[in-house]
């Protein structure tokens, strides 16, 4: 039986564990030669090993997939050169970058250390800006190629605590969307998924009130493996006119997320004052500002 990514070779960050394990995993089963990109570390960067990596690439050699590992760090420019080559060194090209490693340094924002934050966007928006620079060469070469960035509904709805990672995970909306207009006319595509998953990223979420409780145990039904599907498809051929987007997957649930435009205007004879626009915009435009939600209040019925 064939697979929907046969002959293609993707690179998947962050793939030790999580939903990068989940997602390099089935591309695999899905017929692509993988390298498996992780540096083996904690979420707080303690550790360093190769074992996490060398699991999967057991894991998948043992169905008959081809793989390879790199423990390079993302957030280093040369490192991430380093990966891109590895794939087209021992499989001949590069078809599918999955950015998905990443850390985190939860603080309120009035505590955050400027090593907290430069830590997250290290990682999550650099590193994912030098993974998909570096392989834009090839992908421009080829004239083909997909990348897909887990993001994350911190960013694009909003949560406590995090600023650094909320940030970053915005940025990397916005970077994803250039990555797609400025390289269209190669035939590259470039979406995010905002996962939904329990596992490494998730299991510092505060379980003490009997609705925390509630939301931890939801959150457990939906493993990283949920998440696989829609990377995979947005890999494949399949999705050759599907670019620019942001998703979200939610245990069985898929979403195509908004992306800003205009939702109210208002207008003057003149030129505004800023007793005008108290006056008369911001009342009229009150009425569709934005509350401040998380995401647990956009997203208030249970996974299904």
């Amino acid at each position: 039986m064939t697979g929907i990514l046969d002959g293609k070779v993707a690179l998947v960050t962050g793939a030790g564990g999580g939903i990068g394990k989940a997602i390099v995993v089935a591309m695999a089963r899905a017929g692509a030669s993988v390298v498996i990109n992780d540096i083996g570390v904690s979420l707080s960067g303690e550790g360093g090993s190769a074992s996490p990596a060398e699991e999967v690439k057991a894991e998948i050699e043992g169905f008959g997939g081809k793989a390879v590992i790199s423990t390079d760090s993302v957030s280093d420019w040369d490192a991430a050169r380093r990966m891109v080559a590895l794939a087209g060194d021992r499989f001949g090209r590069l078809d599918i970058v999955v950015n998905n490693a990443g850390i985190l340094r939860d603080a309120m924002f009035h505590k955050m250390t400027p090593e907290q934050w430069l830590a997250v966007v290290g990682v999550h928006l650099n590193g994912s800006f030098f993974v998909s620079r570096a392989a834009a060469e090839l992908f421009r070469e080829q004239e083909s190629g997909s990348f897909v960035h887990m993001v994350s509904t911190s960013g694009l709805i909003g949560n406590l605590g995090q600023a650094n990672y909320s940030a970053a995970k915005m940025a990397l909306v916005g970077l994803s969307k250039s990555i797609a207009l400025d390289m269209a006319r190669y035939n590259v595509r470039s979406n995010c998924i905002a996962p939904f998953a329990w596992g490494r990223m998730t299991g510092n979420i505060p379980a003490e009130t009997p609705d925390q409780i509630a939301r931890v145990e939801n959150l457990k039904k939906m493993t990283p493996e949920k998440n696989a599907p829609l990377a995979v498809f947005l890999g494949s051929d399949a999705a050759k006119d599907v670019t620019g987007q942001i998703f979200s997957v939610r245990m069985n649930e898929i979403f195509l997320l908004s992306q800003s435009r205009p939702v109210r205007s208002v207008h003057t004879g003149g030129d505004w004052t800023p007793e005008t626009i108290r006056d008369r915009a911001m009342p009229a435009l009150a009425s569709s500002f934005f509350a401040l939600d998380r995401s647990q209040d956009v997203f208030t019925w249970d996974p299904c």
